[in-house]
């Protein structure tokens, strides 16, 4: 007996490895809009949270220039950067196979989530992926797991896992009512236990264990 009815998955850090591509990509742009150099370590804690909300915070009246040429420079590097987490392909087939639904929550863009699914070769596991641009509003509020879920034709409910890399996707999916996962190779894995996830997986493999038997990561 599954555990779990359905999964949501954030995409960026928790399916796909694209730490590189957004760390560079807002390199890039910081350098070359407003002559700023930032460290990996400056830009971690703001992963998961709306591209134009983060830009804001360097220069709020250059927001939207500065998403723009952002969103060029990352679009240009995409499938270049990109890469695959060992182990989630298998692990998201296994769910699958079983009978899980399966859903992407994401901030970004809807057609680059998919873009990025297809570059892993997992597109074909997502018949569901809620972008950014599906929803008023985004994580932390439940706005776009509750459209993820609606889609699925999956009721919310603990019966429902989210799994993210970021405080934002744990308050996301706890506000929709579902229970909550967090990723051990986050980047922002200490700051992660500020929401008292329900399960740690340190490799995609406990995603499987948990979802189709409840059994918590040894």
């Amino acid at each position: 007996m599954l555990n779990f009815d359905a999964v949501l998955f954030d995409l960026d850090g928790t399916l796909i490895d694209t730490n590189h591509l957004i760390v560079t990509s807002f390199q890039h742009v910081l350098r070359t809009w407003l002559g700023l150099e930032v460290s990996p370590e400056e830009v971690y804690p703001y992963f998961g949270e709306p591209l134009r909300t983060t830009l804001a915070r360097f220069d709020p009246g250059r927001a939207d220039a500065l998403t723009e040429a952002y969103r060029k420079f990352n679009r240009s590097q995409h499938d270049r950067l990109v890469r695959r987490f060992p182990g989630m392909n298998e692990a998201v087939a296994a769910l699958q196979e079983a009978g899980v639904r399966l859903a992407v929550v994401t901030s970004k863009y809807t057609d680059l989530a998919r873009r990025g699914l297809s570059v892993c070769g997992l597109e074909e596991h997502f018949p569901v992926v809620v972008g950014v641009d599906q929803t008023e509003r985004h994580k932390p509020e439940p706005d776009p797991a509750l459209r993820a879920l609606e889609l699925l034709g999956v009721a919310p409910g603990p019966q429902v896992l989210m799994v993210g890399d970021s405080l934002l996707d744990l308050r996301c999916g706890r506000a929709a009512g579902c229970r909550t996962a967090a990723v051990g190779w986050a980047v922002n894995r200490d700051a992660l236990a500020a929401g008292e996830p329900d399960y740690w997986l340190e490799r995609p493999a406990d995603l499987v264990s948990v979802v189709l038997s409840g059994a918590a990561p040894a």
